[in-house]
């Protein structure tokens, strides 16, 4: 799924994988003080972290780190989750996890701008400071640019490489109660948290299916294939086809609801 079998020394191909009864029953042991029901419940969810920190591959981090770091946010799920609550643990759980690894990454990241850029940067701000001395006004790029004779995106890309980042949990606005931070500000209507949950959710719901709807399902759908012609596949009538696929969509929408 990674590249790899083992991450942090954990073998991916053989997590556990618990139903939602035994996770239930689990957490009720958990908050009742049962310490060997608390490790089931880590080693059993392991899943979700390794689900969650796909996330965030292919940013040049460790995979082992982020498993690490998934683990925590993981093991604080466990700890805090509400069994009053009518919420299934795994949608408790991913948005605990993604968040731990979010704050690690914001807390451990480390921008390198080369050595080049750094000394062009320099020459653009000395340049800068002299044009706007010598006209008594902010010098455009084009100028600077002609100036050093370099290219106008050399000067905008040095500009842009010193500059401070700004943490997306900076605040911009505060009513004294609710504070508005920069990443509220910013939207990503395809690859949100919501989305990426209900995906989750959905997977879940279909792995509870029997094989045999699963397959019906797939025929369906993914192979666009009509019901006489999975019947005929399967070697039941059409009505059954019919019948077992109603079934199993409205568990999958009984089970996302």
């Amino acid at each position: 799924m990674l590249g790899k079998v083992e991450i942090s020394g954990v073998n991916t191909a053989k997590l556990k994988t618990l139903k939602n009864e035994e996770i239930t029953e689990l957490l009720h042991r958990t908050k009742a003080g049962d310490k060997r029901a608390r490790e089931e419940l880590i080693v059993g969810n392991l899943r979700l972290v390794l689900s969650a920190i796909q996330k965030f591959m292919g940013r040049g981090e460790n995979p082992d780190d982020l498993f690490q770091i998934g683990c925590i946010g993981l093991i604080k799920a466990i700890d805090n989750f509400d069994l009053s609550q009518n919420v299934r643990f795994s949608t408790y759980g991913v948005p605990m996890i993604i968040g731990e690894i979010r704050r690690y990454l914001r807390d451990n990241n480390s921008i390198r701008v080369s050595r080049s850029i750094r000394d062009t940067a320099f020459r653009v701000m000395q340049t800068r400071e002299r044009l706007q001395n010598e006209s008594g006004r902010e010098p455009t790029v084009d100028e600077i640019a002609k100036a050093l004779d370099i290219a106008r995106e050399d000067v905008v890309t040095a500009i842009d490489a010193i500059q401070e980042p700004v943490s997306l949990y900076e605040p911009v606005y505060s009513d004294g109660a609710d504070t508005l931070c920069v990443m509220d500000q910013i939207g990503d209507i395809k690859n949100n948290d919501e989305i990426w949950l209900e995906h989750i959710a959905l997977a879940d719901a279909i792995g509870n299916l029997t094989e045999r709807e699963r397959k019906i399902l797939n025929l369906r759908f993914n192979s666009c294939k009509t019901q006489m012609e999975v019947a005929g596949e399967i070697g039941i009538s059409q009505a059954q086809v019919s019948r077992l696929e109603k079934t199993a969509i409205a568990r999958i929408r009984k089970a996302i609801a």
